[in-house]
């Protein structure tokens, strides 16, 4: 089955086909970084508009990449949310319209649903159950994966995500957007033990995340002490919130007695958090399983592989259906 994927969720507007789940045929992704890095992130308005211009141009590169014609698909499926509802629309409604003047079955996929199936984009995948750990802009959350359409929650943010706070914490030091790749290349030349930022680990038997005081504690420090040493305050910050998001992954797995865990979404490229991430999976004997940096991304491969799993369930979406931002 040949799927076309659209995602619209923020500020990367993105194409794939993918064949039976797996099989990469196409992906493009045409990013907005440099529409919103004056702004210090993403501005919703802006997203909307760079959406509406890039969608039809990415969606024919796609099928052009994949060598295959609009006739030739056997479905789409495209991001319902979450996400920012206008730039949603946009990919939402050009899906649904596309799928109708071709009669083609269609569905709305999850977004975060999306993430974890960019797992099996990889040559190594992990066999089902599995402790996953999606921490991304908008989400930071542990889930127990049971099936490709089974995920029971485990945890989440009860504040700022993950890469949110990295966000926040460049602006404060003028680094720029986005955030995580700028503080992980400027902590590289910082030590990451030399100032002894808080771990947040609220409850240790339950596994919610908060970051907030994190970003706080920088703000203070940043006040009292200044930005001298803007690689150690980076490299302290980012040992911090991956150490938090390692011991909470690794707890949830010893929790449910599993074997196998997985880190998915933007941050999941840190290179960091997988270094910390390997080091605890060999301690506790655990499989890790991370995707290839251009899937940990926003993409469209990933909504197309999970459209698959809920279509050969039987799902389908109506027109009357429509975008939800949470």
């Amino acid at each position: 089955m040949k799927i076309l994927g659209i995602e619209t969720s923020c500020d990367e507007t993105a194409a794939a086909v993918v064949e039976n789940a797996t099989v990469v045929r196409s992906s493009v992704v045409a990013s907005q970084i440099a529409d919103h890095h004056p702004y210090g992130g993403v501005v919703p308005e802006l997203a909307s508009r760079k959406h509406l211009e890039a969608i039809t141009p990415v969606v024919a590169a796609a099928l052009q990449q994949a060598g295959i014609a609009a006739t030739g698909l056997d479905a789409i499926a495209v991001t319902r949310g979450p996400g920012l509802v206008g730039a949603l629309l946009v990919g939402f409604s050009f899906a649904k319209a596309m799928a109708v003047s071709l009669n083609l079955p269609w569905i709305g996929i999850n977004h975060l649903e999306g993430h974890i199936q960019a797992l099996f984009l990889s040559e190594t995948a992990p066999s089902f159950p599995f402790i996953v750990l999606l921490a991304s802009g908008g989400h930071t959350s542990i889930y127990k994966a049971c099936s490709p359409i089974e995920m029971i929650p485990m945890g989440r943010t009860l504040d700022d995500a993950a890469g949110e706070a990295f966000d926040k914490v460049a602006k404060l030091l003028g680094l720029g957007y986005p955030g995580g790749a700028v503080i992980e290349k400027t902590a590289r030349n910082g030590n990451p033990k030399s100032i002894p930022f808080p771990r947040t680990y609220l409850d240790k038997t339950r596994f919610d995340f908060s970051f907030s005081g994190l970003k706080t504690a920088v703000r203070r420090y940043v006040q009292t002490h200044g930005t001298s040493s803007v690689e150690d305050i980076v490299a302290s910050f980012q040992e911090a919130a991956c150490e938090v998001m390692v011991q909470k992954l690794v707890q949830a797995a010893v929790s449910e007695k599993a074997s196998r865990i997985a880190i998915v979404g933007g941050v999941a490229a840190n290179s960091r958090l997988r270094q910390m991430a390997k080091s605890e999976a060999e301690k506790h004997g655990l499989d890790l399983f991370i995707p290839e940096i251009a899937y940990c991304g926003d993409n469209a491969a990933m909504i197309a592989s999970a459209g698959f799993h809920r279509l050969m369930n039987g799902e389908r979406s109506s027109v009357e259906d429509d975008v939800f931002s949470r």
